[in-house]
């Protein structure tokens, strides 16, 4: 396995309730999850990106047999593959996992969205305002960071941070079943079994459940800082950090949640821009250490997310404002 390509620093999608294509309960459903014009990936047996030939493209063949032993084949749908003026920096950023993240992609643009975990108009621009958005955070990530993703959904940033850095540990935090059991099947196509687990929980209640405290917890439009801070802090080690993916509201939300944060443990929260002459504009992340450990007040209720989301889809690009509740 490769290392990284990209950023390995030293200091280290609205929510339509659309229709569902698994059992409720959060149970596996019966036909496996399989991407356009790609064998079934059967449960248990994850299928490595050598042998699935990740990213290749078909191979042209005109006789009857070939085309009754493969079949017909879907069109690639938009948003599965980075746009032109996007491939240069696609590939700087996922490295030789660019295959990989584009079959990510692909599950991305066609399953979430009729499981209405992506808005629909959110597959066209699906590398420029989220893979890639999340992906260059990871110059802020240390080589063999543990990560815990808050609020996964769809597994923005989690499981693009997973494939663009194989060295990373990382838990995905998600308290919906129809979202777990979309990250689950993910996890076990894309082949990240060994690396990536899914939890099905609230920040607040899975904290005694995980394992030691992370390095690094992310979150990308999930609450306003003041109730982030509450929720991810208490996931990280002593010393380790939140990284909030934020848009255009981080100062304001600084300012208004400083003391809220410091109250929880924090520090001065500092905003961070990633991916700088790579993307434009770059992806505003808000940077907040853990100084110290702080047991809520006894009888205390611990702060509850509101629903809610970007009517778009997005999920902590540009823009995405102050107030914003996805989960927690």
């Amino acid at each position: 396995m490769t290392g990284p390509r990209f950023g390995a620093g030293d200091a280290g999608p609205g929510d339509s309730p659309g229709p569902s294509s698994f059992r409720a309960g959060g149970r596996r459903p019966r036909r496996p999850l399989a991407f356009p014009g790609k064998p079934l990936a059967f449960p248990g047996k994850p299928t490595s990106p050598a042998k699935a030939g990740v990213g290749k493209p078909a191979r042209a063949d005109s006789s009857a047999a070939a085309s009754h032993e493969s079949g017909p084949t879907s069109p690639e749908p938009a948003g599965a593959r980075p746009a032109d003026d996007l491939a240069d920096v696609a590939a700087r950023v996922f490295g030789d996992r660019l295959p990989l993240a584009i079959d990510y992609a692909r599950l991305l643009v066609t399953d979430g969205v009729l499981r209405g975990l992506i808005g629909p108009h959110e597959a066209p621009r699906m590398w420029e305002r989220h893979l890639i958005n999340c992906a260059v955070v990871s110059e802020m990530i240390p080589i063999g960071a543990s990560v815990t993703d808050v609020g996964s959904g769809a597994g923005l940033p989690g499981i693009v941070l997973a494939v663009a850095r194989p060295d990373l540990t990382v838990i995905l935090v998600e308290p919906l079943a129809r979202r777990t059991a979309f990250l689950s099947e993910a996890v076990t196509v894309l082949g990240l079994a060994t690396s990536v687990t899914v939890v099905r929980g609230r920040a607040g209640d899975v904290v005694d459940g995980l394992p030691a405290g992370a390095d690094v917890v992310t979150a990308r439009a999930v609450a306003p800082l003041d109730r982030l801070a509450a929720w991810c802090l208490p996931l990280a080690r002593t010393g380790g950090r939140l990284l909030a993916l934020k848009g255009a509201s981080a100062a304001d939300e600084i300012a208004e949640h400083r003391v809220s944060v410091a109250q929880v443990g924090g520090s001065k929260p500092v905003i961070r821009l990633c991916g700088s002459g790579l993307v434009d504009p770059a992806t505003t992340v808000v940077e907040i250490v853990k100084e110290r450990n702080v047991v809520p007040a006894a009888g205390k209720p611990p702060v509850r997310a509101g629903s809610g989301r970007d009517p778009g889809g997005r999920s902590g690009g540009r823009g995405s404002g102050r107030g914003r509740t996805r989960r927690g």
